[in-house]
């Protein structure tokens, strides 16, 4: 490595190629997924297939994790190249089954197929990351990851509105579409850059380090269907809560051999960065979804004008996200995950009295820009401090880990949200998404200290639970 290789930002060469890229990829999801939010309530309206609209938000979640194993294993055997290239191709399938869908049904299966490109793309992405960049740049391309969301966020949600208004909600994943191959191409030239086990040309050269771990594949795809099941739970008559909770423990039961050892209970150090990773995920994205419904069906806002509600929160997300990146040392771990977490509670705490005391729209709206801000200061950090609990052979296995607790957090409040918001339709249907959102950020903020504690031994005992 030459003196200006070690001086060189991520704009610059060698690294420039691979951040545009990665941020290439990052923008196209990004947008895919501000303009879901906005439309999904028109979406199960259209389709009707309203009883769905928990699920169409849990599908991708849920098939992700299967797309996060897999592109984790096979980027810790032969690097990032290969789950990158298939992960892409499969998003952009989704897109074009839900893009094209007659039926909710249809819509939902083509959401499965881009959750298993999305949730490998992710994990991807994280492990070019710490085999292409140097230690110093990490913090500032997770930051980038967010500024990227700053485009999207002004103009995706309106613009998926407007879409939806003027040509109908279809083309609002077939325009993503577009995107694909731009991005792609991109990615192709920015992995040539790459050298050694970044690229798999030196693993590729001899035998593989990590063997396929196909039990664990078998085990994400259990946790994906336990998370189904539990969407699905609540149009089960009579027995739905039975299925529900029977649905909940295999989920956690089989997610155990995906995490490192000590995730679920809370284990100092990297488990409890990974837990709370799932908690504020669970917390955030589980009352968000119910947002644009909330100002759609109570005040009566278009969906352009819900989604453009919905900027403030993603442009604050990205302005904190770009603040701890460039200061980060000024920053410590502690303080952002102890503030992020804290900021994101108020804002549900207050999201819930909007409704249950019905105040104007307005409150809520400014509520959830400062809940961005939250997730902006701390959700950067996790990936950052992931990635410096990985040894070079476990970044895989602790990307997708990471990525896995985000999704299957996501997924299970969802799930839980939408049986109680079915349960409580009449008027209090949202007080109790929001209810249910704020007990998950409390359990986020008490597990927060142990996430910045690192047990001695703790990456030892990672390595030798995988």
């Amino acid at each position: 490595m030459t003196d200006d290789d070690l001086s060189a930002g991520i704009l610059r060469r060698p690294y420039l190629l691979a951040t545009v890229g990665s941020c290439a990829l990052v923008f196209m999801v990004a947008f895919e997924a501000m303009a879901v939010t906005t439309i999904m309530p028109r979406v199960g309206r259209e389709l009707d297939g309203l009883e769905l609209y928990a699920l169409a938000f849990a599908a991708p979640l849920a098939t992700s994790v299967v797309g996060m194993v897999v592109a984790g294993n096979w980027a810790d055997r032969r690097g990032p190249a290969g789950p990158l290239y298939a992960s892409v191709v499969l998003f952009a399938a989704g897109l074009l089954v839900a893009g094209t869908a007659l039926s909710m049904p249809v819509f939902v299966g083509g959401r499965f197929v881009q959750g298993l490109g999305g949730g490998a793309m992710t994990v991807a992405l994280y492990v070019m990351i710490a085999r292409a960049y140097p230690a110093r740049l990490h913090a500032k391309m997770f930051a980038a990851f967010a500024a990227v969301w700053v485009v999207p966020s002004m103009v995706g949600p309106f613009a998926a509105g407007v879409v939806a208004e003027l040509v109908g909600w279809h083309w609002v994943f077939l325009g993503v579409v577009v995107l694909v191959v731009p991005a792609l191409a991109m990615t192709v030239l920015a992995l040539r850059q790459m050298r050694g086990p970044a690229d798999g040309g030196a693993a590729a050269a001899s035998p593989p380090a990590v063997p396929w771990k196909l039990g664990r594949i078998g085990w994400a795809v259990l946790a994906g269907v336990a998370v189904l099941a539990l969407n699905l739970s609540g149009q089960v008559p009579v027995a739905g809560w039975v299925l529900a909770l029977g649905a909940l423990i295999v989920s956690l039961f089989a997610a155990r051999p995906l995490l490192p050892p000590g995730t679920l209970t809370a284990g100092h150090g990297l488990p409890s960065v990974i837990l709370l990773r799932g908690l504020v995920a669970a917390a955030f994205f589980g009352a968000e979804v119910y947002l644009p419904y909330l100002l759609t069906e109570r005040y009566g806002f278009s969906p352009a004008f819900a989604g453009l509600a919905m900027t403030g929160s993603a442009l604050a997300w990205a302005t904190t996200s770009g603040i701890q990146g460039r200061w980060g040392a000024r920053i410590s771990n502690a303080a952002a995950i102890r503030t992020g977490t804290s900021v994101v509670l108020a804002v549900l705490l207050l999201e819930l009295a909007a409704v249950l005391f019905a105040w104007p729209p307005l409150p809520a709206i400014i509520c959830w820009t400062f809940g961005g801000a939250g997730m902006g200061l701390m959700f950067p950090r996790l990936s950052t401090m992931t990635i410096g609990l990985s040894e070079p052979d476990a970044q895989g296995f602790n990307s997708s880990a990471l990525s896995i607790s985000d999704s299957i957090g996501s997924a299970l409040a969802l799930a839980m949200a939408g049986m109680i918001f079915n349960l409580l339709a009449a008027g209090y249907g949202f007080a109790g998404v929001f209810g249910l959102t704020a007990v998950i950020a409390v359990a986020g903020l008490l597990v927060s200290p142990r996430a910045t504690t690192v047990a001695a031994g703790s990456r030892t005992a990672v390595l030798a639970g995988r």
